[in-house]
């Protein structure tokens, strides 16, 4: 059982501390927010509070850290966390530069502790099921894939939350949901190699735009495109194509509150089926995953080379959606 202080309590950070309520791999012991609803949040649920990050990495009794903080705070927390010998589970994006995520990486590898990152999608059975049947060949030869990732959760905030600036949370769209998509085309196709976008502000007057879309391009020749709008109502795609078929998963709603995946494959020569794959606690099986992999157990699926990847196509995208250009990765 690895024991871990929450640090930040607004929307997503309560949302976690609500999924581990009933883990048998993860207690929360502290939650941390400099402000006092977040530490109401976590008092109501029993737990210890404080305003400072620092509690959270001088306990004794904390294992592990879960960063549910602005991304801007990210490579610091993660370098102070890993050099007080403290495990550290981040949600995305794990930085929104390279050089910031390559000193995280280099602290948490140099204090030889766990890092988790919260892309969750990929704990989806559907996604899961979908990696393992296209890595099998069964669709033929992997070409392309195509993803939307898009909600309207963010037209109740107010306008000057963090979400919304263009230096705090730069390319709104792909820093909330987008980044999910880039990461599931890093676990299907690799490195990537170059991107573009472009990003707009059509529908509101978020500072970091509305509406994104990016196509990128792997190593190994295949294709990624991606689109995510923060003004749509929620709508949730993924569909990957092979050389002799396809499959496509659709949300039926928010991961937040996850009520199934409705999955669709198409193989030459067949008829399409679709099936309904129940809803799954991918949340809470990605921490859990950090966790036992934190205490000795099978390694944390999505490696650091990935989180890695990750961070420079975010970065590529944000350079991209400047320029107007095809921005190397």
């Amino acid at each position: 059982m690895i024991r871990a202080a929450i640090v930040g309590l607004g929307w997503w950070g309560r949302t976690i501390l609500r999924e581990l309520r009933d883990s048998d791999a993860v207690r929360v012991v502290l939650g941390v927010d400099p402000n006092a609803a977040g530490r109401e949040a976590a008092a109501a649920a029993g737990l210890a509070v404080s305003a400072r990050f620092e509690d959270a990495i001088e306990r004794s009794d904390v294992d592990a850290v879960i960063l549910c903080s602005p991304h801007k705070f990210h490579a610091a927390q993660i370098v102070a966390a890993a050099g007080a010998g403290k495990h550290v589970f981040c949600e995305k994006p794990l930085c929104v530069t390279a050089a910031e995520a390559e000193r995280a990486i280099a602290a948490v590898r140099r204090a030889g502790v766990q890092l988790g990152i919260g892309h969750e999608r990929r704990f989806e059975p559907a996604v899961i099921d979908l990696r393992r049947r296209f890595a099998a060949g069964e669709f033929g030869e992997t070409l392309l894939m195509e993803g939307n990732f898009s909600q309207d959760k963010f037209l109740a905030l107010p306008p000057d939350n963090w979400r919304l600036s263009a230096t705090e949370a730069p390319v709104g769209p792909l820093s909330a949901t987008g980044i999910h998509l880039v990461d599931l085309a890093i676990m299907l196709f690799g490195r990537p190699k170059e991107v573009w976008a472009r990003l707009a502000t059509r529908a509101t007057r978020f500072d970091n735009g509305d509406t994104l879309s990016v196509t990128l391009g792997f190593e190994n020749g295949a294709t990624a495109q991606i689109t995510a709008i923060l003004t749509t109502p929620f709508v949730g795609r993924l569909a990957v194509y092979g050389s002799t078929g396809w499959m496509e998963i659709r949300d039926r709603t928010h991961p937040e509150n996850p009520t199934g995946w409705d999955v669709t494959t198409l193989r030459r020569g067949e008829a399409p089926t679709t099936i309904f794959q129940p809803p799954h606690p991918v949340v809470r099986d990605n921490i859990e995953a950090f966790a036992r992999a934190a205490s000795g157990g099978a390694d944390y699926p999505v490696s650091l080379e990935d989180m890695l990847d990750n961070v420079r196509a975010f970065e590529a995208v944000t350079r991209s959606a400047a320029s107007g250009r095809i921005e190397t990765v």
